[in-house]
């Protein structure tokens, strides 16, 4: 794999929560919800009646339906908790190390829940991974001044709301195209955020310039960069390239927010950051499947393509 593709890729997806950061100083996490994802999802409409319009045929409306509530989950319950939880003064790499967890939770869980094999390794990898937040949060929690202890427990349900939509993505028996599901969680948030801005009265924006700037940040960087180039890396080298070049987002995103916003970053934020690595490495090492790796991909890519669609680019 070219190396400037998952350094493009890791930056992309990680300046998902620098942009969060940049709009919290200007205006509510709604305000800008609802303003990256209206001009989002009406260039997507475009493109979806012109350009890709054979990928709906075949879907029904219970399809495009469910694709919506995973849309909810993964879009607006991940982004809006996340979004709150920086505006609230949680930092930018705590935010990314809980999100970057959502690969070992959902894969615990497979097992009880899609009743799949889950390895002692993959347990391991996960306590690792939840050490590494607990050991970065508190850091976190006491450096930082005026952040309420309720506010390190959204990015946590933000988390929580990516795993269901995974879960609900990976028992649906249609396979539905990536612009198209792009496309329908996109439109389902921007009803939702629309619906919340407006019922709360922060649906106007501010007319300074760092908002718009903030916003076009969200809209170009995050959702096409780190979206496209998840789905172009995805194609060439598979899920677990991937989801392990996910799992280098934190580091990152921590030690932008130290140099761009001043956030602390200590001996114990990087040993929080080096445990969930190291859960990376335990996770992934040895752990080509047998047979046809071709089938154990396909397996693996719901929750893949779920995270992508959460741009959360977005952190999305």
């Amino acid at each position: 794999m070219n190396v400037l593709l998952p350094v493009a890729f890791v930056l992309c997806w990680s300046s998902g929560f620098i942009g969060a950061k940049l709009g919290a100083g200007s205006a509510s996490a709604l305000t800008v919800l609802m303003w990256r994802f209206l001009p989002l999802t009406a260039v997507l409409a475009v493109v979806a009646v012109t350009v890709a319009r054979a990928s709906w045929r075949g879907l029904g409306a219970r399809d495009v339906v469910r694709q919506a509530v995973i849309g909810a989950l993964s879009q607006s319950g991940y982004l809006l908790t996340v979004y709150s939880a920086i505006r609230l003064g949680v930092s930018t790499g705590t935010t990314a190390l809980i999100d970057g967890v959502q690969p070992l939770v959902a894969g615990a869980l497979a097992g009880p829940l899609l009743r799949q094999y889950v390895t002692a390794r993959q347990w391991l990898g996960l306590c690792l991974g939840l050490s590494g937040v607990v050991v970065v949060t508190t850091a976190d929690a006491s450096a930082a001044t005026g952040v309420a202890g309720w506010a390190y427990a959204l990015p946590f349900l933000g988390m929580l709301s990516l795993v269901a939509a995974t879960f609900l993505e990976s028992r649906s028996a249609t396979r539905v195209a990536p612009s198209v599901s792009l496309t329908v969680h996109c439109a389902a948030s921007t009803v939702v955020f629309t619906a919340l801005a407006l019922g709360t009265g922060t649906a106007v924006p501010p007319a300074e310039p760092a908002f718009w700037g903030a916003v076009g940040w969200l809209v170009v960087l995050p959702t096409f960069g780190g979206y496209g180039l998840y789905w172009l890396i995805l194609r060439r080298s598979g899920v677990t390239a991937v989801n392990t070049l996910m799992f280098l987002i934190a580091p990152v995103t921590a030690v932008w927010g130290a140099l761009m916003f001043g956030e602390h970053f200590g001996p114990r934020t990087a040993l929080g950051l080096a445990l969930g690595l190291v859960a990376v490495v335990v996770v992934h090492r040895g752990a080509a499947p047998r047979g046809d790796g071709r089938t154990a991909d396909r397996a693996r890519e719901p929750a893949a393509r779920d995270r992508s669609d959460a741009v959360s680019g977005a952190a999305r």
